[in-house]
């Protein structure tokens, strides 16, 4: 199996099923981790240096952040409330470098835990459905879903999150594109986790990750549950007829701006 390729497994004592750490993954900035506590099931976190975006993919949850300020605690309360992650917009709590939090699952739920580096310059916050933009990208078989969780005009310091949803029988992420180079305005560099979900779930999807000089060139068939690494290259997502594709991505890198380079070779495909 490839190193690209994260797959979950059985749940440890807080819930744990996948998890992804910047040491695990050989990279400097992100890390993902998915936790399906049942009903009543707690989880408390602390994670310095790292701010954190909790996403409830299915599920409700309660969310106390702690930090440190006179105010108190801070409860964030039912957040979530999707029977599916193809149900509706997110909702999410944003969490500040250096605030420990507190997770209490008011149902069974299925919780993102994306993070990066961060100093602790903004408040803990709910980002609501209202918050969450939406947008409709490409035509024919290249349409896709998306939803803005935390987009980079949005208050963070390294993280960007976004979900996505692919119709069966269209491609994402394509044409082809990469974000490995820092070189602004034409591109910045951020690493990437996909994490997969499928509908029906025994279906899958394919994930190809290449670079120009096929240093790295993995393709990789994805079920419900798996995520995908993406340390550098290009990286197009293609959903079979009758399963739609849910992947929610997050990105950090050196610098908070999402520019992306589309492969020369198939650039051809945005001029038609």
């Amino acid at each position: 199996m490839t190193d690209l390729l994260v797959k979950p497994t059985a749940p440890d004592a807080d819930g744990s099923v996948l998890k992804v750490t910047p040491e695990s993954a050989g990279w400097d900035y992100v890390g993902f981790e998915v936790l399906k506590p049942e009903a009543g099931g707690r989880i408390e976190r602390a994670m310095p240096g790292r701010e954190v975006c909790i996403v409830p993919v299915t599920g409700t949850i309660d969310v106390t952040v702690d930090d440190g300020s006179s105010g108190g605690d801070r409860l964030f309360g039912k957040v979530g409330g999707r029977t599916s992650p193809f149900d509706g917009k997110p909702q999410a709590v944003y969490v500040p470098a250096g605030a420990a939090f507190a997770i209490e699952a008011v149902t069974a739920a299925e919780i993102a835990i994306c993070s990066a580096p961060g100093k602790g310059g903004h408040a803990a916050r709910l980002i609501g459905p209202d918050d969450v933009g939406f947008e409709e990208r490409g035509t024919g078989t290249n349409r896709r879903l998306i939803h803005n969780i935390l987009p980079e005009t949005a208050p963070a310091e390294s993280l960007l999150v976004v979900e996505v949803v692919t119709p069966g029988g269209n491609w994402s992420s394509y044409p082809p594109h990469k974000h490995d180079r820092d070189a602004p305005p034409e591109e910045t560099k951020l690493e990437e986790t996909y994490y997969h979900r499928l509908s029906p779930p025994q279906g899958f999807a394919f994930q190809r990750v290449y670079t120009d000089d096929r240093s790295l060139d993995e393709t990789m068939a994805v079920g419900d549950g798996d995520c995908v690494l993406v340390p550098r290259g290009y990286h197009p997502v293609g959903a079979p007829h009758g399963y739609d594709l849910y992947y929610l991505n997050v990105m950090a890198g050196p610098r908070r701006q999402w520019k992306f380079w589309n492969d020369p070779d198939h650039r051809w495909l945005l001029e038609r």
